[in-house]
């Protein structure tokens, strides 16, 4: 299993569930004006909610023409009044997870745009402001997905956003002219400076809005972590944030690591002569169609972020361990079924003998030791170990180091999580949950998929964002509704004080530079513990260290 690229390819999924929503008029709501450095917008205060929205804020200028896989320039002023009653574009993207609903209007490289939620009762309020970036694998997502939406963290006294960035071929394309030509001498990671200009915006602005530019937390989920790690890591963004948030996913390797720009560039080049575009000038020509059309299929896990030299000067670990990551409190962690067990198996019945001896193909002389980490046994014990060491090598691990390497590598509280809820049964019993979230039509002739027995990758967001009632696919419950709440709350505190604990939530200690730290099991019934699964982590990073 190549672990560079599987990232995406495991979480690839049919149809979607959910229809695209359009914006429709909200006649509980009236115009409400701000004067942003660019000019005035229009967006609506919601009489039900007491919240404003302004939804599709240009935050810079369209990534068009000459401007495709540039750096995001400042966004032109205008006159008159801008109106931001609905979502702008999403992102040039295929249809590819199935768990997500978008309300954007059609798609567009002209993508960058934010949306603001806030209950400020004036500009003079000085609230906490919360920047969320959506996951996809960097190959799909938008900031106008309900599950994101950021109402009901803003009736807890939060300024916050959602931010479009680019993504795929482009969002992350390297190219050795591209790296010429820009003053920088950087090419790729244009989505990730896309989120870098959204941050100077929120510098610039979000105090007439009645946020504090000085309690920026920024947060975001697989993709969104990864990006989170990132941006905490750049010279460019660590001095924009006062805390960070990371849902399952840190830029570390195996999970969407940065490459080596040469990496990057020869990549890019490569790309750019198997379509018959030989210099920059002919693939900036290319129309949006045809280099979607020419990438499709081959963008998707191939165009990655890059070490390169403006951006992201060096790896995270090499960031953290010489101490030059944003300091800056930080909460993170990882789902209890990040990946399925058949991931690992690859089309493997999961026996004991297979189950083993797929340990011996991946870890050779080291299968001994990783049977002790992730053991045979009963069908239950070997499908749980498979689970673990499926979802620890997916995603888990590298939130894991980004965890242990800010923990050693500052005097910032950190605290780690271990989301544990599954998800209720769906509504309709014609639909079925799939990879990446996903709700898919039942295949009658299909054998029947086994049902989650834990959180699976991206279940938490809705609990977190506290839009359950948002996404219809599910019966929630009372119990989930109990778990939302208290993860919603978590948050919360953690964004407003850089500390999760208060009102009556159960008490999370920061994590210790020790060999069982505390950890927070978000649940039903929520409680710290030390942690039991260090081991395993421990392996792994000895095991990748030689990659």
């Amino acid at each position: 299993m190549n672990l560079r690229t599987t990232f995406i390819g495991l979480l690839l999924v049919s149809t979607s569930f959910f229809a695209n929503a359009q914006h429709a008029e909200n006649s509980y709501a009236f115009p409400v004006q701000v004067q942003t450095v660019n000019g005035t917008i229009e967006g609506e205060f919601d009489v039900r909610t007491n919240i404003q929205s302004f939804k599709g804020i240009p935050f810079a200028q369209p990534p068009v023409g000459d401007l495709r896989w540039k750096a995001p320039q400042p966004v032109a002023n205008w006159t008159g009044v801008k109106q931001t009653k609905k979502f702008g574009p999403r992102a040039i993207q295929p249809a590819i997870f199935g768990d997500m609903g978008f309300r954007s209007d059609g798609m567009s490289e002209d993508c960058l745009y934010l949306n603001v939620w806030t209950p400020a009762k004036s500009a003079n309020d000085k609230l906490p402001v919360l920047v969320y970036f959506y996951g996809g694998g960097f190959a799909a997502g938008d900031g106008s997905e309900a599950r994101y939406d950021g109402e009901n963290m803003a009736k807890k006294g939060i300024v916050t956003l959602t931010v479009n960035y680019r993504l795929n071929i482009f969002g992350f394309f390297s190219h050795p002219e591209l790296t010429k030509e820009s003053p920088n001498r950087a090419s790729g990671n244009y989505g990730l400076l896309d989120q870098h200009a959204a941050l100077k915006w929120v510098q610039a602005n979000i105090a007439k809005f009645g946020g504090d530019p000085k309690r920026v937390t920024i947060a975001g989920e697989s993709a969104g972590s990864i990006a989170v790690s990132a941006q905490m890591a750049s010279p460019l963004s660590k001095g924009l944030i006062a805390g960070a948030i990371g849902e399952s996913g840190g830029s570390i390797y195996p999970t969407l690591s940065p490459v080596p720009l040469a990496e990057g560039e020869k990549i890019g080049l490569e790309f750019g002569q198997s379509i018959g575009a030989k210099t920059l000038k002919e693939l900036r020509a290319l129309s949006t169609l045809e280099l979607y059309q020419k990438s499709a299929g081959k963008s998707l896990g191939i165009f990655k972020t890059t070490i390169d030299g403006y951006f992201l000067p060096k790896t995270l670990p090499e960031i953290f361990e010489a101490k030059q990551q944003a300091m800056v409190p930080l909460l993170l962690g990882w789902n209890s079924e990040e990946m399925n067990y058949r991931a690992l198996m690859a089309g493997k019945e999961l026996t004991n003998d297979n189950y083993t001896q797929k340990i011996k193909e991946i870890y050779g002389e080291k299968a001994e030791e990783v049977l002790k980490l992730y053991p045979a046994g009963s069908p239950e014990v070997t499908e749980q170990s498979a689970t673990d060491l499926a979802g620890d090598r997916f995603i888990a691990y590298s939130t894991w180091k980004w965890f242990d390497l800010h923990r050693k590598n500052s005097s910032q509280p950190v605290y780690r999580y271990y989301y544990s809820r599954p998800r209720p049964d769906l509504r309709d019993s014609d639909y079925e949950s799939a990879l990446a979230g996903g709700v898919v039509k039942k295949d009658k002739n299909a054998p029947k998929a086994p049902k989650a027995k834990g959180a699976v990758h991206s279940a938490e967001i809705e609990y977190a964002m506290g839009n359950l009632a948002l996404n219809k696919a599910y019966a929630w419950t009372e119990d989930d509704f109990k778990v939302s709440n208290t993860m919603m709350n978590f948050f919360a505190n953690f964004i407003k004080t850089g500390n999760p604990n208060g009102d009556k939530l159960p008490n999370w200690p920061a994590a210790k530079n020790e060999e069982k730290p505390d950890i927070m099991i978000i649940d039903v019934d929520s409680k710290a513990q030390k942690a039991e699964n260090e081991a395993r982590y421990w392996f792994l990073d000895k095991d990748y260290l030689k990659k």
